[in-house]
């Protein structure tokens, strides 16, 4: 195997991390419709809680797609 197919391997393997953020986006918007539906008054409160898990669960996503780009073009 040479260098450039374990380029292309690393490089795939590394966008498995956009995987768990596509997960996390789903868990955390799920669970907050879940409780904005059993209390609805509550659900304002918590929205800037999901706006910060969300750019952060994103944020980890983005990280994982520009590592797998250095990996690639490095």
């Amino acid at each position: 195997m040479d260098a450039s197919a374990a380029k292309l391997i690393g490089a795939g393997l590394a966008t498995m991390g956009m995987i768990g953020a596509g997960i996390g986006v789903g868990t955390i918007f799920g669970n907050f419709l879940s409780g904005a539906l059993r209390n609805p008054s509550a659900a304002g409160g918590q929205f800037t809680n999901l706006m910060l898990g969300t750019a952060l669960v994103e944020a980890l996503g983005i990280l994982a797609f520009v590592l797998s780009l250095v990996i690639l073009f490095s």
